[in-house]
């Protein structure tokens, strides 16, 4: 883990995003950051030791979805799957997240898959209650979106990147995101079309690294904003699809937490978002293959 000495800072952004608005000075004491996402290695000793089921490996319980079809009634996650052709990426965003059983942390893209190879790669595919079930066991908590953020920015103040005003440095790309036009067309300039090893772009200037791009990462803070939000590049919540098998009139109202960093699915047509400043609902029940975590010590 890396201290952060804590401080004073302009958090948010008037010129994004309506939810980074108004821009503000914040403050916070210091505290621990780990250097990195949460790896699959990581979270496999945290499975070794506890014998952790995920959210994504559990099928939701038939009593609370009377009525829901069968085949949705199954353990599966959401997982990125990138449409044949050009589409209107304002569309909903069904038309490139897959409903897939099977998929979990350890099976990123379905059940065929496998995190061989992949073992430094960020942990995905976990709901709320799986990463605080692992920080509960490391001794850690989730870091709340003010900590975050100052983590993000590295020490520079206000800048639009967590390493500057310039999303290229002298060419090179310093985040895993996406280049060309999502959702179908991923050039992966970066190197990577999806998760990458943890490390594998520069540090900022607190020396973490992967704070922007690759995984989404979960907080402690419960959604909030003066305006709804517009766009999804998460997904509905998996609940909402199961509810909605039963009674398509009726989805579940699903709890949100801030989500922030981006991910290597963030693009400049779509979701500009590989920011410190931005910021994303997230479905309390719901893992995809673009989010993990992060955790931290107080004092």
């Amino acid at each position: 883990m890396v201290w952060i000495g804590g401080g004073a800072f302009t958090m948010g952004s008037d010129h994004h995003y309506p939810e980074e608005r108004p821009s503000r000075r914040a403050s916070v004491s210091g505290f621990w950051i780990d250097r990195a996402p949460v790896t699959n290695r990581q979270f496999a000793a945290f499975v070794a030791a506890t014998g952790h089921r995920t959210m994504a490996e559990t099928p939701p319980d038939a009593a609370d979805y009377p009525g829901a079809l069968p085949e949705m009634l199954v353990a599966a996650s959401l997982v990125f799957a990138p449409p044949a052709g050009a589409i209107d990426p304002r569309g909903p965003s069904s038309q490139w997240w897959s409903f897939v059983p099977g998929a979990d942390w350890r099976h990123p893209t379905g059940p065929d898959s496998t995190i061989e190879g992949l073992e430094d790669h960020p942990v995905v595919h976990v709901a709320l209650a799986d990463v605080e079930a692992y920080a509960a066991w490391a001794g850690l908590s989730l870091p709340n979106e003010v900590e975050w953020e100052f983590a993000a920015r590295g020490g520079l103040e206000s800048a639009e990147f967590a390493w500057g005003n310039a999303l290229l440095v002298d060419g090179a790309h310093m985040a895993n995101t996406w280049q060309g036009e999502f959702p179908h067309r991923n050039l992966a300039l970066d190197g990577w079309e999806r998760t990458s090893p943890v490390g594998s772009f520069p540090a900022n200037g607190y020396g973490l690294v992967d704070m922007i791009g690759n995984v989404w990462e979960w907080t402690a803070d419960w959604w909030s904003t003066p305006g709804a939000m517009r766009g999804s590049c998460c997904g509905a919540s998996l609940q909402d699809k199961v509810k909605a098998s039963a009674d398509p009139g009726d989805a579940a109202r699903i709890a949100r937490k801030v989500l922030k960093g981006g991910s290597h699915l963030c693009a400049p047509n779509y979701c500009r978002r590989y920011r410190p400043a931005a910021r994303h609902a997230h479905p309390i029940d719901t893992s995809t293959s673009h989010v993990g975590f992060r955790c931290v010590r107080r004092p």
